[in-house]
């Protein structure tokens, strides 16, 4: 049988009642890290680099780590992951069994509240499962949705997935922020959620705020009293504000601000390496972008040891056009690194009969590193004989109105915590965010069967290949994972890198606590 926890029986879980259930639950989940006993009350303002007029309270729609902080404050999911190994956790989700990873049995805590009062039961958990798979909806997770052939209850606190076919990673798909749970008959969901904070006031593209959630289902959390969440686009005016006090915590710094943070008394930069990063994409439905060669070309005019040099001051590590990083699980050494090579750039810009094409080259701020490596690329492709005309869009809006809408783009990937989810979030031929638009039947394939197989070296085969595909085929060039660089109040505490996302994989809130 596999479960979540194999050492324990389903018997000996359910066994266990809720305070042995809430101590497995809560496993991982930060208990004993703090030297000093965390302190309640407080009020903090947080700054991420975008937000936009479509900024969102359902977590089925999020797309930006403004939504996504918001929805890990608001709702809680069956599952979580809250460490650095990545292994997730039970949350609302007190067992999670499966004995061929088909069939999926989930048992719910007892006693758990949305903040208008009203108990969560399975038939808040099939609503929201469900929900994903209507198009109306808009979720994010669509494509993956389809692997929910039946969601049902099973009394009140039980829940069966059935799933397509076989994937033994459904606890990890459950821990993602789109995943989390909502009530059950909302088809817009209004922040009602289950989580530690409560919703104050929302204004799209302009502010959140939260307050304690003083009725949260696991005891003695939150800490702090209230956040305000808001955007900065501009880097140096967010370290601006951190270092002058008008916000307690940033992220998307940016490497050459490092040191600015770090010589000021009351402020702390937290570096996490992981597995960011902002890609240059490369639609195939169309040309020039959907020319093999043109591909080529610009993955071996990529400069990248200057990119991680000169962009990120050395804090990143150097990518090879694919998106499992090389401290990853089931990362393929084997794929032979893209490395600098004018002549087979310019090689190619020749055979595709491009040299000499302007071709327009968008970029933004809420792309990290993007302007600069738009700069650099421009510089090369002149060496080359490609007219890249540079434009750098404004932050709000960026990924609604340009990315994935013309040829060429720069887009920014957050960390996933498996490499199942990440090839079918963004590589799949059917994915929402599948960015270049390619396709290839042998990686679909590959994709599919790898969920199901339980020998970890064969797996390890399956996905080494479907990198080296990814490498040799798709229309994205990457040339370096961004370590995360927040910048925090040193009177914060309870803060620790989780390689996910910025402020601990977006979910500081739960942990965070203030100390003046």
């Amino acid at each position: 049988m596999t479960a979540l926890y194999p050492p324990l029986t389903r018997r000996g879980v359910i066994g266990a009642g809720l305070a042995g259930a809430a101590l497995l639950a809560l496993g991982g989940c930060g208990g004993g890290r703090n030297p000093q006993t965390p302190k309640r009350g407080g009020t903090i303002r947080v700054a991420t680099h975008s937000s936009s007029t479509s900024d969102t309270l359902d977590p089925a729609r999020g797309g930006t780590a403004l939504d996504y902080i918001r929805h890990f404050m608001l709702y809680s999911g069956l599952t979580c992951i809250e460490d650095e190994k990545l292994t997730p956790q039970l949350s609302l989700a007190r067992a999670i069994e499966s004995d061929d990873r088909i069939s999926w049995h989930i048992d719910l805590q007892r006693g758990v509240r949305f903040h208008d009062g009203s108990e969560l039961t399975a038939e808040d958990v099939v609503h929201s499962l469900l929900r994903h798979k209507d198009p109306a909806i808009g979720s994010k997770m669509l494509t993956l949705a389809a692997q929910f052939a039946e969601v049902r209850s099973e009394g009140r606190y039980g829940v069966v997935v059935k799933l397509t076919g076989a994937n033994a990673d459904l606890p990890n798909l459950l821990s993602m922020s789109h995943m989390l749970i909502v009530k059950a008959g909302q088809t817009r969901p209004d922040g009602t959620g289950t989580g530690p904070f409560r919703l104050e006031d929302f204004k799209p593209g302009v502010r959140t705020a939260l307050v304690r959630n003083a009725e949260y289902w696991i005891p003695d959390r939150p800490k702090l009293n209230r956040i305000e969440l808001i955007a900065i686009p501009d880097e140096v005016s967010r370290v601006n504000a951190l270092l002058s006090g008008d916000v307690q915590m940033i992220n998307a710094v940016n490497p050459r601000s490092v040191p600015r943070i770090e010589a000021d008394p009351n402020c702390r930069p937290m570096v996490t390496p992981s597995s960011l990063y902002t890609d240059v994409v490369m639609r195939q439905n169309t040309l020039p972008t959907g020319n093999p060669d043109f591909v080529q070309a610009v993955k071996l005019m990529l400069d990248r040891s200057l990119i991680n040099r000169a962009v990120f001051r050395d804090y990143g590590t150097i990518a090879n056009d694919q998106p499992i990083a090389p401290f990853a699980p089931y990362f393929n050494p084997a794929v032979p690194q893209t490395v600098l090579d004018t002549d087979k750039a310019r090689w190619h810009v020749q055979r595709s009969g491009l040299t000499g094409v302007r071709l327009p080259l968008y970029c933004s701020t809420a792309a990290e590193g993007s302007v600069d490596m738009a700069s650099i690329l421009q510089e090369y492709g002149s060496r080359v004989g490609l007219n890249f005309a540079v434009n750098r869009m404004p932050s709000d809006g960026y990924y609604s109105t340009h990315w994935m809408r013309h040829p060429m783009t720069f887009g920014n990937t957050n960390p996933r915590p498996t490499a199942d989810l990440i090839f079918s979030l963004f590589f799949e031929s059917s994915a929402n965010w599948n960015e270049s638009g390619w396709k290839d039947e042998r990686f679909d394939r590959l994709l599919v069967e790898a969920r199901g197989v339980g020998d970890q070296a064969l797996r390890a085969e399956m996905y080494g290949e479907m990198q080296q595909i990814v490498h040799d085929k798709c229309g994205v060039a990457i040339p370096v994972f961004i370590s995360l660089i927040d910048g925090y109040d040193r009177r914060i505490k309870g803060l620790r890198p989780i390689p996910l996302g910025a402020f601990m994989g977006y979910r500081f809130g739960e942990y965070a606590w203030w100390d003046e």
